[in-house]
């Protein structure tokens, strides 16, 4: 079984936030695959269902992104799931706009979420599938710029995105994540426009 673990705020407010591109990928997999995010438990909703022979469970934590951690735990424990079938897909200020990064582990960087999952796991062994959401213009505060919304320009760089991270995850699951890394790394969107 692979959890699978979109990060983000909870509440309409936050809804098209940079910081909210996990969320937005978790519903991109739950529709290309047929699977419903109906079930509240573990402090998040969630959707099971399958994607190619695996039994998956695709989760938005309702914590706010700074505990993301207690909600992939109490799953985690529930459902007896190894560090390593856990995957999490956050956003990424770090990486070039129109991007995609699949990691299999690392640090958490600046990334509060990843830093709460690390610290509840007391693991940091679990792969890590990171969207650009652009740089941070450098007058603005870290927090207002990935709480702040994509322009139109760039919100059809970042379908392309979530599309690639749809379909990363797909394959990573299906057949390795080896094969996810070597078809995504390094593909660029905003190259092409």
């Amino acid at each position: 079984m692979k959890l699978v673990v979109g990060l983000g705020n909870p509440g309409k407010k936050y809804e098209g936030n940079r910081h909210n591109v996990g969320f937005m990928a978790i519903d991109k997999i739950a529709y290309d695959n047929n699977i419903t995010i109906n079930k509240s438990k573990f402090n998040s909703v969630y959707g099971e269902g399958r994607i190619g022979n695996e039994k998956v469970i695709l989760m938005k934590p309702l914590t706010y992104m700074n505990n993301s951690g207690i909600a992939v735990m109490e799953c985690k424990k529930y459902y007896d799931i190894l560090v390593e079938d856990i995957i999490v897909i956050c956003d990424d200020i770090d990486i070039p706009f129109g991007t995609i990064r699949i990691k299999k582990k690392g640090s958490a960087g600046t990334h509060n979420g990843l830093k709460s999952i690390i610290y509840h796991l007391r693991d940091d062994n679990f792969p890590r599938f990171k969207i650009s959401v652009g740089k941070k213009i450098p007058q603005m505060d870290l927090a207002d710029f990935v709480l702040s919304n994509f322009s139109n320009n760039e919100k059809e760089i970042l379908q392309e995105e979530i599309e690639d991270v749809s379909k990363a995850v797909e394959i990573s699951i299906e057949s390795s994540i080896e094969e996810a890394m070597n078809l995504y790394n390094g593909r660029n969107h905003s190259l092409t426009k």
